[in-house]
């Protein structure tokens, strides 16, 4: 019985579903800091992105003022919102983030 090699063939495959699962899994962080913005005019709402490369992925918000809107805990979001929403968002969906990228790895090997 012969035995054939077809590491490169698995490792591209495991880098594809990495990319697809991190792609997913951050959308669905975007999603979940998106809910969690704080609302004026929709501008920081939807400046929100999400992209990944390799096996990591990123959510930004990008408007002048996201950042000073994340840190600032004592400002006051009377149309909804609050500060600290992609952090938050994060450590709420920490676990939910592991799980999708490892349902997306799953399949590849």
């Amino acid at each position: 019985m012969a035995l054939q090699w077809n590491g490169a063939a698995v490792a591209a495959r495991v880098q594809a579903a990495a990319e697809k699962a991190n792609i997913q899994a951050g959308e669905a962080l975007l999603a979940k800091a998106r809910a969690k913005t704080p609302i004026q005019d929709g501008l920081l709402h939807g400046s929100g992105k999400a992209s990944a490369s390799g096996k990591s992925a990123a959510v930004s918000f990008n408007t002048p003022y996201a950042a000073r809107q994340h840190e600032e805990v004592g400002w006051s979001h009377p149309s909804g919102g609050e500060s600290k929403y992609l952090e938050k968002a994060k450590n709420e969906f920490a676990g939910e983030y592991a799980q999708i990228v490892a349902n997306g790895m799953s399949g590849a090997i």
